[in-house]
């Protein structure tokens, strides 16, 4: 099987270590680096055109949460988090992956967000 070195860039303002987790590289094969990026690659290019027509009045705003369902993104975009965890867990220790998971942990969630409500969702 194939591998693929990728180097992992962390931001500096978000770890500890920003030196010593900077300049680690990970490992993953690369069968599941190219499936990975054929799913960004789909996903970036049919956001973008759906984002296009939508702006020009060709397709409905609710054509991307059709998009998000018919093409499986959760599944996919999940698959891509797994892969890239599999390889961290496996070659990180316990401690590195820690101060990986706090910043990830603490992203931005679509409906956590105390200004995201039922009541301004339009998609409900």
């Amino acid at each position: 099987m194939s591998r693929i070195t990728v180097g992992v860039e962390v931001p500096a303002l978000e770890l500890s270590r920003p030196v010593h987790m900077s300049s680690r590289e990970i490992r993953i094969p690369l069968n599941a680096v190219v499936a990975v990026l054929q799913d960004l690659n789909e996903f970036v290019v049919s956001l973008d055109q759906l984002g296009s027509r939508i702006a020009f009045g060709t397709a409905h705003e609710h054509t991307i949460g059709k998009f998000i369902v018919d093409w499986d993104v959760a599944r996919r975009l999940s698959r891509a988090r797994h892969v890239i965890s599999v390889a961290l867990d496996e070659q990180l220790s316990e401690e590195d992956n820690a101060e990986i998971d706090a910043p990830c942990d603490q992203g931005r969630f679509y409906g956590m967000d105390s200004t995201i409500s039922p009541s301004t969702d339009h998609f409900s």
